[in-house]
């Protein structure tokens, strides 16, 4: 079993959006699940840290990308180990990376960065570099092991999130350089069914969805979150939903309507039901204890976002252009395709083929309908283009899809 760590990125001021500390570690951990996306920058010392599974080696010059619900663990320490550890708020990061367009060939989003590439090793001109740019982070917001709050900096809220931007515009830069990275291996293995989960928690995930995405029958998957975490699949669902919520409640002025919308709640009374439960206080009281206005990011992009991810969630079937539904919200196609990335990590196109191929997995197995006929269904004005859109999301063909999974059961039952 792995130990869940809070969502709080601190513990003196829940309203940072990044908080550092400087730790040292002398012998190997045990698993740690992370709920909030961090970076590991090694200082000195030599060891082994597996990360969803992959060991990855811990030197000098090392920096570490770690996403929200991926295990962690330090296996091995052969020198002692000094590192900083920066802790930030991923869905705020996303949504600040995303206010700037991005020109030439390649677009970055974190998210896939770091899960493509977890780890960079950097040169000494680039360690100098790094350590300059550390002072001033701690300058910014302080150590979170001296326990003490900071004294109110103006603008401290854009101060630390413009040096996080610009540590990873400089690690980018870095990695295309062609410094020396370890790339992780993309499988259907179990060891990313938290990750996916976070990913998704705005849909409508059920057990049996994700079992069936990971090609293991529901007892396999109920067995692994209970072993890992202890909780059971809506306990821990709940949990990362409410990581989310916290950070909506502390840095945008949402409704809880429309965070409900945002996170996967029904509505804004499941919401205040089940955070008040886990939470121990009311919603209002949080948003009331915790929020600081002087440092609250005026988000409203994110519901606009909502807007128009839910406008798209409900008319799917149809056909849709990108112009006509950009110019219903008021905005022209680039800004859409901004705004959807800061709400879903997905461009127009992309969203829609996701919302399509989604409802198509269903009718697959729920319904005797054929492919032809599913693909109008949900959209799709021929039957080559959603083949070649489901095989690009499912890595399977929908007819080799409907067997597999109708069969899996059967198999697991014989091993």
């Amino acid at each position: 079993m792995v130990t869940l760590q809070s969502f709080e990125r601190s513990k003196v001021d829940r309203s940072k959006l990044v908080s550092l500390d400087l730790e040292t570690l002398g012998e190997s951990t045990y698993p740690l699940l992370h709920q909030e996306a961090r970076f590991l920058y090694i200082l000195s010392g030599e060891g082994v840290i597996e990360l969803q599974g992959k060991s990855i080696r811990l030197v000098p010059g090392a920096v570490v990308a770690m996403l929200p619900w991926q295990v962690s663990n330090v296996t091995e320490v052969a020198e002692p180990l000094q590192f900083y550890t920066v802790v930030y708020d991923l869905q705020v990061f996303n949504a600040l990376f995303g206010l700037f367009p991005q020109t030439g060939e390649k677009t970055f989003h974190l998210t896939e960065e770091a899960a493509r590439t977890p780890v960079i090793y950097l040169n000494p001109a680039q360690m100098s570099w790094m350590g300059d740019f550390f002072v001033r982070l701690q300058n910014e917001v302080g150590l979170e092991s001296v326990l003490e709050a900071e004294q109110p900096k103006p603008l401290s809220t854009l101060g630390a999130m413009s040096l996080l931007l610009s540590f990873v515009v400089k690690l980018i830069r870095f990695r295309e350089g062609g410094n020396q990275t370890e790339a992780a291996a993309e499988s259907r293995d179990l060891k990313d069914v938290f990750r996916y989960m976070y990913l998704h928690t705005r849909d409508p995930l059920t057990q049996e969805d994700l079992a069936r995405t990971f090609f293991v029958s529901e007892s396999a998957l109920r067995s692994y979150i209970k072993n890992m975490t202890g909780m059971s699949f809506y306990e821990l669902l709940n949990e990362m939903r409410l990581s989310k919520v916290s950070s909506y409640l502390l840095h945008t002025n949402m409704t809880l309507e429309e965070i409900s919308g945002t996170v996967g709640f029904w509505d804004a009374s499941h919401i205040s039901r089940v955070f008040s439960e886990y939470m121990g206080m009311p919603v209002s009281d949080y948003r009331r204890t915790y929020q600081r206005l002087d440092n609250l990011p005026r988000m409203e992009d994110s519901r606009l976002g909502y807007r128009i991810a839910e406008y798209i969630s409900e008319h799917y079937g149809e056909e849709l252009s990108p112009r006509q539904v950009a110019e219903s919200f008021g905005v022209n196609v680039p800004e859409m395709n901004r705004l959807l990335l800061i709400q879903t990590a997905r461009n127009y196109e992309d969203y829609l083929n996701y919302v399509r191929i989604s409802r198509a997995g269903r009718l697959l197995l729920e319904t005797e309908m054929t492919v032809t006929d599913i693909a109008m269904e949900v959209g799709y004005q021929n039957v080559k283009t959603f083949n070649r859109n489901f095989f690009r999301l499912n890595t399977v063909t929908p007819s080799d899809f409907r067997r597999s999974i109708s069969l899996q059961p059967k198999k697991l039952l014989r091993e």
